[in-house]
Formats: structure tokens, sequence, C-alpha cells
């Protein structure tokens, strides 16, 4: 069994998406508003220089939005493609030990310090060093 790292836990993932998807409508919205705005200004003869000059600014910064929002979107997307060709990283499963009993209530030993004071002459008996004769080249 193998674990394919997951897009769905990455909180950047979520935020490059949802900032994407919310920089394409609000520059959609944009440039439709304002190019409702100024044809029907303009067919009907009372278009004024702001309704034409400043909307066709607030269109080009409404197309900026899009084309950001875009790019994020195919970057999200080249993200998605890249995880799901990454090689899956393999799962250890251990196998339970076959004389184990579950019903089995084993007493837990916690090894303490022991004081010196308790241990008493034995502690001070140390083991007596063996030399061995080192032996000497030959020519």
């Amino acid at each position: 069994m193998a674990l394919r790292p997951s897009l769905v836990r990455s909180i950047p993932f979520w935020i490059l998406l949802a900032g994407s998807l919310a920089s394409v409508i609000a520059g959609a919205l944009l440039v439709v508003d304002k190019i409702g705005v100024m044809s029907t200004a303009l067919l009907a003869g009372t278009a004024t220089g702001v309704e034409v000059y400043v909307g066709q600014s607030w269109i080009v910064v409404g197309g900026a939005l899009i084309a950001a929002g875009l790019i994020g979107l195919v970057t999200v997307l080249g993200l998605a493609v890249v995880r799901s060709l990454m090689p899956a990283t393999p799962i250890e499963v251990f196998e339970p030990v076959a004389d184990a009993d579950e019903n089995d209530d084993h007493e837990v030993v916690i090894d303490e310090p022991v004081a010196e004071e308790s241990l008493g002459e034995e502690a001070l008996v140390e083991e007596p060093v063996v030399e061995q004769p080192v032996a000497e080249p030959t020519r």
C-alpha cells in the first residue's frame, strides 16, 4: 500500500486556488460593469469623458486581474499534475507478534535509580584486571 502526497491538506494550495478564483471573478465583474456603462452611455449619446476614458482604464485593470487569476489557476493545475506524478511513498505495516496474548496482564517494571548507600560493600569491590603478556616480535 502506498500513500500519495495530498493537496487536500495543503493550506497554501487552497489559498492559491481561492485567490485565483477571486481575482478572475473580480476582474470579470469589473470589465462587464464598465463595458456595460460605457456602451449604454455611448449608444444614448450622453457619454462623458469619465465614462469613456476612465472606463477604459478600469477595463484594463479588470483584464489584468483576470490574467493574474488565470495564471494562478494554471499554476494550481500544474501543481496538481506534478503532485499526482510524484512516486508514492510506501507505508510500513507492522504485523502483531504471534505469541502476544491480549488477555495477559503484564506488570510494568520501571527501573528506578539505586542509591549508592543501599549497595553496601558490593559496590566497593572491583573486578581484578588481568594483564596479558605482550609477545616480542621475532626477527
